[in-house]
């Protein structure tokens, strides 16, 4: 099977759900970012029964809040409100919303966690991730290039960055489903350093066909590499989906919010990793050929 043939339509489908997402983006339909990001206030309480999500809303009128119904008997609501005007109004919006939901569930309201997040810690929290990302892509850029040659290293930097960029489109797609929070920055750095085991593994292969088939074209030592890891690769990824699915569908709220970005990247890392990444270093290798060193000639007279 010659897999070069699936590269372009692959990068083809990768652009377009890129592409959707920055037109969604540019409609307003942008990423659903939670209160890591924008700042406000988080607050849960165990309702003492079972409620929707429009019964909560409803009861805590005049005020928008986003509302998360959890919990195995749906009696948990997770209430969440943008605050601009900082600490100082903390308590007062807090005792507000306590005494709307005490005057509908007046004996059975607890109150569970309460955080407050600022504007500031928000920006910092996206100032960072990027920094994290942009480190790791570094870093990953210097070892690949070590361990292999500087092309493996480039082809696997654009590889986790198509990565990342897949489930931030995703995240845009999927806003109605979740929303883009700590949870997230977690879930891209670690499909970062899932995506780069996968095609370090690849790049192993294609270095080792390099040597041992020198004759073949670059994309044709590539299609064989990617054929020869194909059935661990296909392995690997369907365990690791049935767990994070299963994570997804049992899991409380938190958890679904780390375990479907994992679902997009697993799929979007293997995607990339051997159907992406080694034919841009096939490309980079025809286009930017190593220079052969010159042979050492013999000065010596022949006596």
């Amino acid at each position: 099977m010659n897999m070069k043939r699936f590269f372009k339509p692959a990068l083809l489908i990768s652009l377009a759900v890129i592409l959707l997402a920055v037109v969604l983006t540019l409609c307003g339909r942008g990423m659903n970012l939670g209160l890591d990001f924008t700042g406000g206030l988080s607050m849960h309480f165990d309702l003492g029964q079972s409620v929707t999500r429009d019964e909560v809303a409803k009861v805590l009128g005049g005020v928008e809040y986003a509302v998360t119904i959890q919990g195995a008997g749906k009696n948990e609501a997770l209430v969440r409100t943008y605050l601009e005007s900082g600490v100082d109004e903390v308590q007062e919006l807090f005792t507000y919303t306590l005494e709307k939901l005490q005057k509908t569930y007046p004996a059975t309201v607890a109150v569970g966690d309460v955080s407050y997040v600022g504007p500031v810690a928000g920006a910092t929290l996206i100032k960072n991730a990027i920094t994290s990302v942009m480190i790791a892509s570094v870093l990953m850029l210097a070892y690949i290039a070590w361990r292999f040659d500087f092309h493996s290293g480039v082809a696997a930097v654009l590889a986790l960055l198509h990565d990342v960029a897949v489930m931030l489109a995703f995240m845009v797609i999927l806003r109605d489903l979740i929303e883009m929070n700590s949870s997230f920055i977690a879930a891209a750095l670690t499909i970062v350093g899932y995506s780069i085991n996968d095609t370090i593994v690849v790049f192993d292969r294609i270095r080792e066909n390099a040597k041992n088939k020198p004759e073949l074209p670059k994309a044709d030592i590539v299609s064989l590499s990617v054929r020869e890891c194909l059935g661990r690769t296909i392995m690997t990824t369907v365990t690791t989906l049935v767990t994070i699915t299963a994570l997804y569908i049992l899991g409380v709220a938190a958890i679904r919010e780390f375990a479907l970005p994992i679902i997009v990247g697993v799929i979007a890392g293997t995607w990339s990793s051997n159907l992406i990444s080694g034919y841009i270093w096939a490309w980079l290798e025809e286009k930017f050929p190593k220079k052969e060193k010159a042979p050492v000639e013999d000065d010596e007279d022949d006596e």
